[in-house]
């Protein structure tokens, strides 16, 4: 994923996703363009989504808000981080090391990211047990006890990516600068240690759990068709199929957690493909990393989208944010009003 500025003979920077060279710019402008505006799209969506959650208590009813929140959080510190690279690709000054830099870059994002793959997969956890145990729930998932989960979840992801400095690139986050696509590679034994830590536990659970929740609640509303069916003969009265409750809400989380494993496959495939020396090519490389961070955004859409709670707080928050301009309006206006007046006055 270089897309570094490598001066060739012709004194022209090398753009890998370059479509044309401009004598003007000296700086890779499709590179900066595409993230630039995935930073911008990540940044806003989470800030909304985050104060969404604030602003509708209903939100916070579901347990899985806990989960949801830190994946928000993790996706706008994703955002944030890469105006690093922005500024690399700018050619902006840079005060420590490039290498120093790119390995920090890449640990970051690889954090981040394993924080939102953990959080899917204790959301699915946290979904089968509501489904399978309702009546001991509340007493197993306590909001203390989630907290540690989320707690341990920043704590796993940091150890499991922490020998990447040592031992290996942990992905290809940092390969926009030279030093990451030339000189930090990726190490076998480490890809299989990240998968085995965590890319397939992660999948795993989360496969079960919702092939689990699917088949329970598919046994729930056949049963209780049946039971409508039943009373409605009795009573003469024709009854309606009725879907499981807990089916939509789950269907929401599953959108979210397919469309994450979509958009990461194609990353999580070519990272074994260039560990094992199978491979390499850096256009890949860059469009596979940019496309699997882009899920940070995705998550906002999918949510605003599936979710009719979270529409309603969307809405109040929209609505806030009129009526405070509204009356800001209203204020300046009638301020002017009273200084003309005043003005006018001193003329008379």
């Amino acid at each position: 994923m270089n897309s570094s500025l490598v001066g060739n003979q012709s004194g022209r920077p090398f753009c890998l996703l370059a479509i044309s060279y401009m004598e003007t710019i000296n700086f890779c402008l499709l590179e900066v363009v595409i993230i630039v505006f995935l930073m911008v799209l990540i940044i806003s969506g989470n800030i909304i989504v985050i104060f969404v959650f604030h602003c509708a208590p209903l939100l916070n009813h579901h347990t899985t808000s806990y989960f949801i929140q830190t994946m928000a959080y993790a996706d706008l510190l994703v955002g944030v981080s890469c105006l690093v690279p922005s500024l690399s690709l700018l050619h902006y000054p840079i005060v420590l090391s490039e290498s120093l830099v790119c390995q920090i870059f890449g640990y970051v994002v690889s954090v981040l990211k394993s924080v939102s793959m953990a959080s899917l997969a204790c959301i699915s956890i946290d979904r089968y047990i509501a489904i399978t145990k309702p009546l001991t729930y509340n007493t197993l998932v306590t909001p203390w006890r989630l907290r540690i989960c989320i707690l341990t979840i920043w704590l796993y992801s940091c150890l499991v990516f922490l020998p990447s400095f040592h031992w290996g690139k942990p992905g290809y986050h940092g390969d926009v600068f030279q030093w990451c696509a030339n000189s930090w590679n990726t190490d076998p034994y480490f890809t299989l240690f990240v998968v085995v830590m965590l890319y397939a536990p992660a999948a795993f659970i989360v496969c079960f759990t919702y092939f689990n929740i699917f088949r329970i609640c598919q046994q729930h509303t056949k049963e209780i068709n049946e039971r409508r069916v039943r009373f409605s003969s009795q009573d003469g009265e024709a009854g309606e199929a009725q879907p499981c409750p807990d089916k939509r809400y789950a269907m929401v989380l599953f959108r979210i957690t397919s469309v994450f494993y979509i958009l990461w496959l194609p990353y999580i495939i070519y990272f074994l493909l260039e560990s094992s020396n199978v491979y390499s090519n850096r256009v890949a490389s860059f469009l596979t990393t940019w496309l699997a961070i882009s899920n940070s955004f995705c998550n906002c859409v999918i949510y605003s989208l599936s979710n009719s709670v979270f529409q309603k707080g969307l809405k109040r928050l929209s609505g806030a944010i009129c009526a405070s301009c509204a009356r800001q309006r209203v204020a300046k206006d009638s301020s002017t009003s009273r200084s003309k007046r005043s003005s006018n006055g001193c003329h008379v």
